[in-house]
């Protein structure tokens, strides 16, 4: 299963990229700002996508608009950002799911093997 994580924070990116990789068995690609992101979400096949809000650049939520334009690939928003009102607006734009952090990687193992196709 391949997973785009998109997170502005490096070491917890690298971190949780670890654990996707020994807990879940899943290839991880990272990006780190919002355009880059947004730009590996569209010319690269993913089978979920890991987004955070709060990225330079471009935000989460517009790297989340240009992916539905293009693309209708699993997206579980992971961020920071967990007032009502963003994870609202994000589903609405098309989040399939929305975690607040910290979380417990265990359960965004679980999430993602949920969106993620059988193989």
């Amino acid at each position: 299963v391949r997973v785009l994580m998109v997170d502005d924070d490096q070491e917890f990116a690298r971190l949780v990229a670890e654990f996707l990789s020994a807990e879940g068995g899943f290839s991880v690609t990272q990006r780190h700002d919002g355009a880059t992101g947004a730009d590996a979400a569209v010319s690269e096949q993913f089978d979920v996508i890991v987004l955070d809000v709060g990225l330079p650049v471009m935000n989460g939520f517009e790297v989340l608009k240009q992916i539905r334009q293009k693309v209708n690939t699993p997206v579980v928003m992971l961020t920071a950002r967990g007032d009502d009102i963003d994870r609202i607006l994000g589903l609405e734009i098309g989040a399939d799911d929305y975690v607040p952090k910290p979380c417990n990687l265990r359960e965004l193992v679980a999430r993602i093997r949920h969106y993620a196709p059988s193989k």
